[in-house]
């Protein structure tokens, strides 16, 4: 297992919306990432908002260092319905360099979409021939959602969950897409499901995937709030990590919504706060270092 390998940093909190704040806002999924010119950015789903809709939107801060301080920066994004994105309905940011410079993947309710920058600041959306922004979706109801993208060889592998209802309730599943190009993308593939961490809606959220020596780690979260819980997966095939079955799972990290990143040569990994009231970093150690 990898390790929680120092003290926790709380380093954002619950931004002031302006005419948009509610009294039950939290801030949930975010992206952090390095621009080009050395500074640090996050972008921030706060749900519960007025915003409308689903009631969620994009939030930013900046700083010079992960460590902080970190500033507001105020309203990032809203959803747009004339491009295809359901009020109120943007989810979980993820920010990844590429072809000289950065793409950013996102929820809009029902599908995945992009943006692109060149300096990892100021990002435009990507739209298709008919000015619509979904690239892919598990389906009309299933509220796809929390992307993540990783580069393995000369392809990119795409990573997002989905809840799929039938006769016995409404169960999450952990997807994955190929790529060469970030545009064209594969058929999808359920690469995690049940098990040990159950196959509710909400058990395969945040999947995030990270490349290692001794293979691949998935880490799928299924508790947020005071006492959340990330299932953490290794596996040798990026593909597969269990489908209703535990032979790949590790164990728990008490963290919600983990984000991976390196500061000053150190791994480092970032959460949910317990009280889904802001961001906490902290060192993590992984196993054989």
């Amino acid at each position: 297992m990898p390790a929680i390998d120092g003290d926790w940093l709380d380093i954002t909190g619950v931004p002031d919306l302006g005419a948009l704040n509610a009294p039950s806002q939290q801030p949930v999924d975010f992206a952090i990432w390095q621009a080009a010119d050395g500074s640090w950015h996050i972008w921030e789903c706060i749900r519960f908002t007025l915003v409308g809709g689903r009631t969620r939107l994009f939030y930013r801060w900046r700083a010079d260092a992960p460590t902080g301080p970190w500033q507001a920066e105020g309203i990032a994004m809203t959803a747009d319905p004339t491009v295809g994105e359901t009020e109120g309905g943007l989810q979980a940011p993820f920010v990844v360099r590429a072809d000289g410079g950065y793409r950013m993947f996102y929820g809009s309710w029902d599908s995945i979409c992009t943006q692109a920058s060149s300096d990892g600041i100021d990002f435009h959306r990507v739209l298709d021939a008919t000015g619509q922004c979904a690239v892919f979706s598990e389906g009309a109801g299933t509220n796809t959602r929390d992307p993540m993208v990783l580069r393995i060889g000369d392809d990119w592998y795409a990573y997002d969950t989905g809840a799929v209802a039938d006769p016995d309730g409404v169960h999450g599943r952990v997807y994955a897409r190929i790529s060469r190009d970030l545009e064209t993308w594969s058929a999808p593939s359920v690469v995690s499901y049940g098990g040990i961490a159950d196959s509710e809606g909400t058990s395969t959220e945040c999947p995030f995937v990270v490349a290692r020596p001794d293979g691949y780690y998935l880490f799928r979260t299924r508790y947020y709030g005071a006492t959340p819980e990330t299932d953490v997966y290794r596996s040798q095939d990026p593909l597969s990590f269990g489908i209703d079955d535990d032979r790949d799972w590790l164990g728990t990290l008490p963290v919600a919504a983990p984000e991976f990143f390196e500061y000053g040569g150190r791994p480092y990994i970032a959460a949910l706060k317990l009280g889904t009231d802001g961001i906490r970093i902290a060192p993590l150690r992984w196993p054989g270092t």
